[in-house]
């Protein structure tokens, strides 16, 4: 399994991670989560966003995933949606 372990400390404390390294994204983030990087939006995290407005993360790096290339193809092309609603924003 590849992506058992993340490769995710390059990010540093750019975007949350939970306890094994995988980054967070959407209801797995905790208000903590969101105050460190000062989120301004008037929503909640998108499904595949970080604790970073407009950063997304799917696949192996994301916590929580199942950790098959089929769930990333998938998680890639529902993702593509939510980049573009927030854009639109």
């Amino acid at each position: 399994m590849i992506g058992a372990q993340p490769n995710s400390a390059w990010l540093g404390d750019c975007v949350a991670l939970d306890d094994k390294g995988f980054v967070k994204t959407g209801t797995d983030l905790t208000s903590d989560d969101l105050s460190r990087t000062r989120w301004s939006v008037r929503r909640a995290p998108f499904l595949f966003e970080t604790n970073r407005h407009r950063v997304f993360a799917i696949g192996d790096v994301r916590s929580g995933s199942v950790k098959r290339v089929a769930s990333a193809v998938g998680e890639g092309s529902v993702c593509v949606q939510l980049v573009h609603r927030a854009l639109a924003e």
